[in-house]
């Protein structure tokens, strides 16, 4: 059965972009984050710059909808 890979980048353009926001929200909550691999990073720091991220995408696409 083929794998289902959910981690690609459906708007390539958009890469660099996510990089740096991963990168900015990690500075402001005191996570050292290098480029390439983190694997000494822990489990509730990822999620803590993986949530900041959701939660900043969804503010921009919300001012955007609202037309702001």
């Amino acid at each position: 059965m083929p794998r289902n890979n959910r981690n690609r980048t459906v708007v390539p353009e958009a890469r660099q972009a996510l990089d740096n926001m991963k990168f900015e929200i990690a500075n402001q909550l005191g996570v050292n984050l290098k480029q390439g691999y983190n694997g000494d990073i822990t489990a509730k720091e990822a999620g803590y710059i993986g949530g900041y991220m959701v939660k900043k995408m969804i503010e921009q696409a919300e001012r955007q909808l609202s037309g702001r």
